[in-house]
């Protein structure tokens, strides 16, 4: 079901249509969430209103800040209220993508969703909506797209483009501080699977509670990532720097190798680059379903849908869920993930005639209450469709917002599929906004030093 007209932006124009009128931004915390999210629910009431009723807390989950304990499920009572598979999908063909709809035809006998009561419950702490409200008002597209000047969260929260909804996803309200160990699994069809394990400590400028992160500043954020698994690559460790106008100054990458104990810069980082450990079924900039540069791509807003996507993903992310449970072939396990139907924007990349990329064609599905991609259905450059990502995000106490937790990217084809971002039999959890990492942690000098 498309709830609202199709706006259809080509490419990156759009420069003009950056900044909303006052009457625009002054819906947002009234009619809309400080976001942009409509509050309503929609007729039918199969998407319930937003309450935001919870701030830094999880009902059931007694964390203790920064202490990096998993997720407890606040819903785990809830039983499934449908339960969609092969043989009653074209019931539901509207509210289905069309990855979605390919893995039930592919894996008609395991392939199901469950689908449960929807819940809106949690919000963004006052500075992350305060911060947005000034974006409406100001923030506006610089060198064709490639950049913004405005405050570094949640850009336009009320798009007019396909660019402005994907600056959202780059840069939404997330982690300013994150620490975990997280696990990679490449799931074969035979069911045997090839493991990976990293380290890493993130810091996203963009997202600091404390200092309000202009653009000017130039770097939104900087990650740092040391290989555990396999032991081959253990030691092996990437920084990169994001900026926040990829025109102005491209993302920094480096790369520490433990064998020859020597740093080196790698030029052209991100894009369809393979993912290590994952046997192609991931790029580089397939993290959180699209990062880095837009500019090979022409961007186009298709309008807004009610779809079947994952939310209030605490099950899947649990201690008490064993991957060998989980990630089951083809496809991880139907019974550990949740599914509500929400509203999400739906965003299409077409990749220009004068640019390469494996994907010629990607369509991201963002949630509205949250602006992260939590789904995308991604092309070949014959138009065919060839693979479905999903990931599932929870709301986490120590930051008030929401946590990327486990991915899952299934190749359509050869019926492989990475299970990514996973941290379930991780000893703890990821420790978020504890601010402990600053900016000289994240150099080509500070790999050498921690280099063994």
């Amino acid at each position: 079901m498309l709830v609202t007209a199709m706006v259809v932006n080509v490419g990156l124009a759009g420069s003009a249509l950056a900044q909303v009128s006052p009457d625009e931004a002054a819906k947002l915390g009234k009619e809309l969430t400080c976001v942009g999210a409509e509050k309503a629910g929609n007729a039918e009431g199969t998407i319930p209103e937003y309450t935001g009723k919870y701030l830094g807390e999880v009902p059931g989950w007694n964390h203790v800040k920064f202490s990096g304990s998993h997720p407890v499920d606040p819903y785990a009572a809830e039983k499934p209220i449908l339960v969609i598979t092969a043989q009653n999908m074209s019931q539901y063909e509207a509210q289905l993508t069309e990855g979605q709809k390919a893995l039930f035809k592919r894996y008609p006998t395991t392939y199901k969703m469950n689908v449960y009561p929807g819940h809106r419950d949690f919000r963004y702490p006052d500075y992350v909506c305060d911060r947005v409200l000034k974006n409406a008002q100001s923030a506006k597209l610089v060198d064709d797209g490639m950049g913004f000047e405005g405050i570094g969260q949640i850009a336009f929260p009320i798009p007019k483009s396909g660019i402005e909804a994907l600056w959202n996803n780059l840069l939404p309200a997330r982690a300013w501080t994150e620490e975990k160990v997280t696990d990679l699994a490449s799931v074969l069809p035979t069911g045997s699977i090839g493991w990976g394990r990293a380290f890493a400590r993130n810091l996203a400028q963009a997202n600091s509670p404390t200092v309000e992160p202009k653009t000017e500043g130039g770097i939104s954020a900087m990650s740092w990532n040391t290989t555990l698994k396999p032991a081959r690559d253990n030691g092996t460790m990437s920084i990169a720097h994001e900026p926040y106008n990829y025109q102005a100054s491209a993302r920094q990458a480096w790369s520490y190798n433990p064998s020859t104990r020597r740093v080196r810069q790698l030029p052209g980082y991100g894009y369809d680059q393979p993912m290590i450990g994952t046997n192609g079924t991931m790029t580089i900039d397939e993290d959180r379903l699209f990062n880095g540069a837009p500019e090979r791509y022409n961007w186009k807003l298709i309008g807004k849908r009610e779809i079947y996507i994952p939310a209030n993903a605490f099950k899947p992310n649990s201690a008490d869920i064993k991957y060998a449970d989980m990630l089951t072939p083809n496809h991880p396990n139907p019974e550990f993930m949740r599914y509500e139907l929400r509203r999400v924007w739906v965003v299409e990349a077409d990749l220009k005639e004068s640019y390469r990329h494996v994907y010629g064609k990607r369509v991201l599905f963002l949630d509205e209450d949250t602006w992260h991609a939590v789904m995308s259905d991604n092309y070949d450059t014959r138009g065919e469709l060839w693979k479905h990502a999903m990931i599932n995000y929870y709301y986490h106490p120590d930051m008030s917002a929401w946590q990327a937790g486990s991915q899952f990217f299934m190749d359509l084809n050869s019926g492989q599929y990475t299970g990514y971002g996973m941290s379930n039999e991780s000893k703890k959890g990821p420790i978020l906004n504890e601010g402990k990492f600053t900016p000289d942690m994240y150099t080509a000098d500070a790999a050498r030093a921690n280099g063994r």
